[in-house]
């Protein structure tokens, strides 16, 4: 059974100007009791949730005891991203979609963190959109994180991934079947050719022209059009192009440089969302001006997805950067 919580902020300026007087963030912890271990935040992807672990965690294969996250040697806390859906359905859904920004939400997060007496954080470790959430957490509290872990992501939207949210965005407001076919389209961005390619070889159904691989993305969109909301489709692809770290900021030398944080990139060859190439330029710009900046490439056929399916080369890149450093920090204390 989730055991989902509820923190009210009121009155949050957002960063184009506006205020919203009343804002439900909804969270679950897992591992060890809150204020009795380092704490892990987990941030989600686009249509993810704050449920990482346990029998019906989307990351339980990293999340749970013994596991690249150990719930027997950390606290994890996963907040809901405000406007995905989860929680309070109802409430917990944003009535202008586009009045929001990644940096709207990092602050969020941090208002949460700062409420539950957390002011310092072990790890902060963001997957995709997630990651997105995570640089800007890093930028806003450049002293708080011990390391930060964006996997599959970057701290800024290209115009590649400006174009497709648009495109994204395009279909759920035009669509007779919005979230459906978004997320059909979605599907071929979030894996590679060759993934999908294999999957079954040019494989035809019974019915003439009609193809498996047809029949696999329909049942990908009619899956999440059963569990997800129009709503909160559009606001989190919205999200990912206000994805700027640098914005009304410094370049982002000068902010890697502010940012204490051992800075752990996790990058896929395959992405086709958040590209090896600019995964690489970060690296190359943060590690002149940066010491405690790593680069781990994982090789997957699977595309952007392999943060949800290669998980023996995730957790052997994650084990290191968290348990071991764990053991060495906190053994002896």
């Amino acid at each position: 059974m989730r055991n989902i919580k509820r923190i009210a902020i009121f009155d949050f300026d957002l960063e184009n100007g506006k205020q919203k007087p009343y804002l439900h963030l909804y969270y679950e912890t897992f591992g060890l009791p809150l204020g009795t271990a380092p704490v892990i935040v987990v941030n989600h992807s686009l249509t993810s949730n704050s449920s990482v672990a346990g029998e019906k965690g989307w990351w339980k294969e990293i999340v749970g005891d013994d596991k690249a996250i150990d719930t027997n040697l950390f606290t994890i806390i996963a907040f809901n991203v405000p406007g995905n859906g989860y929680g309070d359905p109802e409430a917990n859904l944003i009535d202008n979609y586009r009045d929001f920004s990644i940096r709207d939400v990092a602050r969020i997060f941090w208002e949460a963190l700062f409420f539950l007496d957390v002011n310092e954080i072990y790890a902060v470790i963001g997957v995709s959109l997630g990651g997105t959430v995570a640089w800007e957490m890093a930028a806003l509290q450049p002293d708080k994180i011990e390391n930060l872990v964006p996997i599959a992501t970057d701290w800024k939207a290209t115009d590649w991934i400006i174009a497709n949210v648009l495109i994204q965005d395009q279909i759920l407001n035009n669509s007779k079947n919005p979230i459906a076919d978004a997320r059909m389209h979605a599907t071929l961005l979030y894996h590679s050719p060759t993934y999908i390619s294999q999957l079954y070889e040019r494989e035809e159904t019974d019915e003439a022209f009609s193809f498996k691989i047809e029949e696999w993305l329909v049942d990908k969109g009619s899956q999440l059009q059963s569990r997800y909301q129009l709503a909160a489709y559009k606001f989190m692809n919205h999200l990912l192009k206000t994805n700027d770290v640098t914005r009304n900021r410094n370049d982002i030398t000068v902010i890697a440089r502010r940012i204490e944080s051992n800075i752990h990139l996790v990058t896929i060859d395959t992405d086709y969302l958040f590209t090896t190439e600019e995964c690489d330029k970060t690296y190359q710009k943060i590690r002149s001006v940066k010491q405690n900046v790593f680069y781990h490439p994982i090789q997957s056929e699977y595309g952007h997805d392999a943060f949800l399916m290669d998980f023996d080369q995730l957790s052997s890149i994650l084990r290191p950067i968290l348990n071991n450093q764990l053991k060495q920090n906190y053994v002896n204390l």
